[in-house]
């Protein structure tokens, strides 16, 4: 037994703070299904997961958990699962296809249905408006390569300000940028399947412009919810202590990291190491007036936690991708796996300790600047089976959640090492098994199992693991 799984639910509910949130996290794509229904137009997703070879076995998302049809079963789950948020997407291609012009009344009416759904469970709509899914037209007009696109997602932004803005709590603009440049635009393993490498830098700065421009947009919509963004956090370590595996590492941790968060949080982009700018080049000249825009004031910052990244200098193998990069080995780096650490189903290590520093690191980095803090997104897939006649016994989830916001909660409580970071919440990533990308339905995030033959949902054990955690959570406050 690891010393994760002896952390008691009790104990992580002392630490629980009273106003702490205790959510889920889903996305749209992953998880809706009903592709061509009510008027929904195709995605970039939707053209690349028809390319032979994309999706691991071949795998479909065209009904994925098909939650379009059952979000009143999957709301149900959640408030049995006593939840205090769910964090969800709205599919920019359903409600507006083209992404431009036209809105899809339908499509509105869906989420219409989910959000009123969602708060008469008791249970508060954070709402993420970009996981990926950009409308097919707009990939075809250059995606986000493309700075038009960044207006684009603004005009929808403000449609879904305008509808939903009377109820969603929170609002997060994008979901991982980072994501989306590198599998997607760099290495070609996401849609679109770009394999641009170093030339891909332009999708970095119209995301982050996009992001500036919804927020703005939201306002002007006077949204009652307070308005954040998700970035992808990973700690970046150096394989060794010499000289070339630091400055791999240090470029790593911009091109990762800090690329993203610094526009956003101190309104320029971090300095670009000198050995660095011969990849930077693809930036040109950034304009001030876009800096101003994407430097927006937030009321949150969502972080999404997986794994520290340990990298070394030179080219060579990157064993713990999901999956692999053929333009990897054109990099002159790479990464290599933590031997301390035990691994996820993806070969990602299991390393919650690394959570409490990187909220340390976050702090000093950024310091009054970092507003308070949500974990957006923190969960693990590991090998189960397809099928299941009852609940299935996920201990190495449980350990994994149990010991991650163990070490949140210590690290930002009264004397901890991050206790001047004011973190508000915890998002398990995921409520159900759902498509997971590139890898189809090969990897099993959910504290619900998912038959994709039949959709029956089965709750594990994580799943009541989690309930007896807000329970305890809920008695303690009295």
């Amino acid at each position: 037994m690891t010393v994760e799984n002896d952390v008691s639910i009790q104990n992580l509910a002392g630490l629980l703070p009273p106003s702490f949130t205790l959510g889920v996290a889903a996305a749209a794509f992953q998880i809706e299904g009903a592709l061509s229904a009510d008027g929904r137009g195709p995605s970039g997703w939707d053209a690349f997961a028809e390319k032979p070879g994309a999706i691991i076995d071949g795998h479909s998302p065209a009904v994925a958990c098909d939650h379009y049809n059952r979000s009143a079963e999957d709301v149900a789950l959640m408030r049995e699962l006593g939840v205090d948020s769910y964090r969800f997407s709205l599919s920019w291609p359903r409600i507006q296809p083209d992404g431009r012009g036209t809105f899809n009344e339908q499509g509105l009416d869906f989420y219409d249905r989910l959000i009123d759904q969602l708060l008469e469970a008791g249970i508060s709509p954070m709402a993420t408006l970009y996981h990926w899914d950009t409308p097919l037209p707009l990939e075809h007009s250059g995606g986000w390569m493309n700075r038009a696109t960044a207006e684009r997602f603004a005009e929808y932004c403000a449609a879904a300000g305008r509808r939903f803005g009377d109820r969603v709590a929170q609002w997060v603009t994008l979901n991982e940028p980072a994501s989306v440049v590198l599998n997607g635009y760099a290495l070609g393993t996401h849609a679109p399947g770009q394999d641009l490498l170093f030339e891909a830098f332009p999708a970095v700065h119209n995301q982050l412009l996009a992001h500036g421009l919804a927020v703005q947009a939201l306002r002007a919509e006077s949204v009652r919810g307070g308005i954040g963004v998700t970035n992808l956090h990973s700690p970046v370590r150096p394989a060794t202590r010499k000289l070339r595996d630091r400055a791999a590492a240090a470029v790593f941790d911009i091109m990762l990291n800090r690329i993203y968060a610094d526009p956003i949080l101190n309104g320029r982009y971090p300095a670009s190491l000198v050995f660095a700018k011969p990849w930077m080049r693809s930036f040109g000249r950034i304009p001030d007036k876009d800096l101003l825009t994407i430097h927006q004031p937030l009321d949150f910052y969502g972080l999404n936690y997986y794994q520290p990244v340990q990298v070394a200098a030179g080219q060579g193998p990157h064993e713990n991708l999901a999956v692999p990069a053929e333009a990897m080995v054109r990099i002159p780096a790479h990464q290599v796996p933590f031997a301390e650490y035990g691994t996820t189903g993806f070969g990602w290590p299991v390393a919650p300790d690394h959570l409490g520093i990187l909220l340390r690191e976050l702090k000093d980095r950024y310091r009054d600047a970092l507003p308070p803090l949500y974990i957006t997104e923190s969960g693990a897939s590991f090998p189960e089976p397809e099928h299941v006649t009852g609940p299935i016994d996920d201990a190495q989830r449980i350990s994994y959640l149990a010991g991650h916001l163990h070490h949140a909660l210590e690290a930002t409580a009264p004397g901890g090492i991050a206790e001047d970071v004011d973190l508000r919440g915890y998002y398990v990533w995921t409520l159900m098994d759902n498509f997971e990308w590139a890898a189809g339905y090969s990897q099993r995030f959910g504290l619900v199992h998912v038959d994709f033959d039949t959709l029956e949902r089965t709750p594990k054990e994580s799943f009541y693991w989690y309930r007896a955690l807000s329970r305890a959570r809920k008695l303690l406050a009295g």
